[in-house]
């Protein structure tokens, strides 16, 4: 239950005028407590077959949980099903989950022999949210407790460190459970600390809906962009380059071009100008905009530069260190201060699609959709303070119409605040809360579900986010629209307003896609690998039902070419029915057939790719049912989709 808005185990003591909501297990709190519950089973089943494995942290995540441990050796997948097994009997013994309040002195003295809960009760305060990932589910501000497994003969069968809540018992957690994989995860993500071994693993209310579950992971799976990526000859990743580099190959060069070209051409018809800045900058700019002093770790190391040493060793000209840009932002300010801003320019509006360095983490690298070498859409806002709200309303519209262009139509959005117990945010509270009430006021008017994002908010300003669900429900964070008072004042950046004086612009930073690599990802794996004709990277193969119709093919293919149609005729000597199934499998949308009937009619014959064919189609009409497909974005995968 939730207690005057506070999470609360049922056995909790509630008093006259408490306010009280329920939590059905289905909910999204719900589910986080029959997960973090489940993996208090799977860490004492875990102390159960391995006495001397040391407890890490166990927090619900999305679809599941985790828990992290110190063990000698990793764990096996026999390891994982003996586990599973003591899990089910812990499960049926009905243990009951038990709060109690302690000291820190207690917590220390009854897991003396856990090295890393002790760790967690030393950063208990303020940021021990932030101490390690998953830390708030075992300490923070206010008491410290321990919850107890308690079996039915009153002993503790086992405890773990943690601020719960929890189910009343394990029964409840019923048989909707599974353990999933096994990696190695560093204590705190640190690289510094011990390597420990981390157990996945996911729950839901019922086994209906854990089949349920596996299923959309065997569909998400068939969709992995990096499976397809290879597949289909998109691009790679290699060694030579380096972790989070990626190389797109002619077939992925030219889906990335129709990506960036539509959206270059929507960008200078809503009246941005295209910019362009350089890959490295000296270290000052980002001391000025604030990103050293709160982005250095996601940042590559300095190169020192431009230092001159004379033969004797003296240095006689200082370096300068450089650093590769992690962001554009600074760079579109200096264009904005580089002369005399009038408030008849604004809203200026400055775009660049610039490829920006981050140095994430090995373990959080994930194909395209976590790189180290990215291609930002980003546009940078400059407006007056009584343009700000017409203009995010403007930008939000414009965002959902593009996406929507792209083939995305589900979405919700998300509005990510301060967190004022941490001091990483750079202005004042005042500004702070004018640009979250006019970002709330313009997500509440596009009419979409609105989610909170409490502490969620970049540095320098509040941001709204747009979420899209993909063809099979996952929701995938796509554009952000962020309120900036900040970078103007530590840029000095003014304009001269209708009065003769000087005014501080607003900015708003604002990225459609957040990455041209990310963005690939999410389209590759929404359509499976199906694109619409328009971004496909061989919209039409020709087939000839027997060489001699070759040339007849190269005919009509070289029409669609001159129609702008990325088309060409298999010259292989495989047979037709080989170059059917090759071309099929590497999803071409259209196939053109042509034989002795065609070539006397001056016809071709369509194959699309769930098979069916329609025969006879006059070459004239062919190329401009194609060419109609690619202007309105269709996806050709069936006969009725070119009609």
């Amino acid at each position: 239950m939730r207690v005057n808005g506070v999470l609360k185990d049922l056995a909790a003591t509630i008093t006259d005028g408490d306010e009280v909501e329920p939590v059905t297990i289905d909910s999204k709190d719900g589910l986080d407590i029959l997960r973090h519950s489940t993996a208090h089973v799977l860490a004492q089943a875990v102390q159960r077959i391995k006495p001397q494995a040391n407890l890490g942290i166990g927090p619900p995540i999305t679809d599941g949980f985790y828990y992290d441990f110190g063990v000698d050796t990793p764990f096996t997948p026999e390891d994982l099903k003996a586990i599973s097994k003591e899990m089910q009997r812990i499960i049926r013994e009905g243990q009951r989950f038990v709060r109690r309040v302690v000291t820190d002195e207690e917590a220390r003295e009854e897991l003396s022999g856990e090295p890393f809960k002790l760790e967690l009760i030393g950063l208990k305060g303020p940021s021990a949210g932030s101490a390690a990932e998953g830390a708030s589910v075992e300490v923070g501000e206010g008491e410290l407790t321990i919850y107890d497994n308690v079996a039915k003969d009153g002993e503790v069968a086992w405890k773990d460190l943690c601020r719960g809540p929890h189910l009343p018992n394990t029964r409840m957690i019923g048989n909707g459970w599974d353990l999933t994989r096994v990696a190695a995860a560093y204590w705190r993500g640190s690289e510094k600390n011990p390597q420990l071994q981390r157990i996945y693993g996911t729950a839901w209310p019922s086994k209906d809906e854990l089949r349920a579950y596996q299923q959309r992971l065997e569909e998400a799976a068939k969709r992995d962009h990096r499976r397809l990526g290879a597949e289909m000859d998109l691009f790679s990743f290699p060694d030579e380059v380096g972790p989070g580099l990626a190389v797109f190959h002619p077939r992925g060069g030219i889906v990335r071009y129709e990506i960036e070209r539509y959206m270059r051409e929507q960008l200078l018809a809503h009246d941005y100008e295209m910019v362009n800045s350089p890959h490295i900058t000296k270290g000052d700019l980002f001391i000025t905009s604030g990103h050293m002093q709160t982005y250095a770790e996601g940042m590559y190391p300095a190169m020192h530069l431009d230092e001159i040493v004379d033969d004797e060793g003296n240095v006689t000209r200082q370096g300068q260190d450089y650093y590769l840009k992690p962001m554009n932002c600074p760079f579109h300010n200096l264009i904005f201060r580089s002369r005399g801003r009038s408030y008849r320019e604004l809203p200026l509006r400055l775009a660049e699609f610039g490829t920006v360095y981050r140095y994430e983490k090995s373990g959080t690298l994930s194909g395209l959709t976590r790189v180290r070498g990215l291609t930002q859409d980003d546009a940078h806002i400059y407006v007056a303070q009584d343009q700000v709200e017409e203009e995010l309303t403007r930008n939000l519209e414009f965002v959902l119409q593009v996406l929507r262009d792209y083939g995305l139509n589900d979405f919700y959005l998300e509005l990510s605040t301060k967190d004022d117990s941490k001091d990483k945010f750079l202005g004042e509270d005042e500004q702070w809360e004018v640009a979250t009430d006019t970002l709330r006021r313009v997500a509440e008017a596009s009419g979409l579900d609105l989610v909170a994002d409490p502490g969620g908010a970049a540095f320098y300003g509040p941001k709204i986010s747009v979420q899209a669900r993909d063809a099979i429900g996952r929701t995938w964070q796509m554009s952000t629209i962020q309120l900036d008072f900040n970078q103007p004042e530590r840029f000095e950046l003014e304009y001269t307003g209708p009065d003769g004086l000087k005014h501080r612009p607003v900015m708003i930073h604002r990225a459609l896609f957040g990455s041209i690599e990310r963005f690939f990802a999410i389209l590759l794996e929404h359509y499976a690998g199906d694109f619409p004709l328009w971004l496909a990277p061989a919209q039409v193969v020709g087939v000839p039902v027997a060489e001699e119709y070759a040339r007849y093919l190269d005919e009509v293919v070289g029409q669609l070419r001159a129609a702008g149609i990325r088309a060409e005729v298999d010259h292989s000597d495989d047979r037709m029915q080989k170059k059917i199934r090759n071309h099929t499998t590497a999803k071409v949308p259209l196939l053109l057939i042509a034989g002795e009937q065609d070539r006397a009619a001056g016809t071709v014959s369509f194959r699309f790719r769930d098979g069916s064919q329609e025969n006879g189609v006059p070459i004239a009409t062919a190329i401009e049912r194609i060419r109609a497909a690619v202007a309105s974005h269709a996806r050709v995968l069936t006969a009725e989709d070119l009609a």
